[in-house]
């Protein structure tokens, strides 16, 4: 079993991965399936964590007021106007 703990996103997913593949084997012992499960499932957790930061920072961004120093919001209509193609 894989006693470091990965720390980026990617890294936790493809942890993840390797786990389903070895319990999808068969070959771990009961015990051992029990420990990968388990570091699967706190894994799993993680990565859920990541995501749900991830959208609230999404969510935030879209909430703020677009920049640009002008009295008004520029509608979608207005900037297609100005598109030079």
């Amino acid at each position: 079993m894989d006693d470091s703990n990965p720390k980026s996103f990617e890294a936790k997913l493809n942890r993840i991965d390797e786990i389903v593949k070895l319990l999808q084997s068969g070959q771990p012992s009961l015990e051992d399936s029990i420990v990968l499960f388990k570091e699967g499932k706190k894994l799993s957790r993680e990565c859920e964590g990541f995501l749900k930061s991830a959208q609230e920072q999404i969510d935030e961004a879209m909430a703020e007021p677009p920049s640009g120093g002008g009295d008004r919001a520029t509608s979608a209509a207005e900037l297609d106007d100005e598109l030079p193609f």
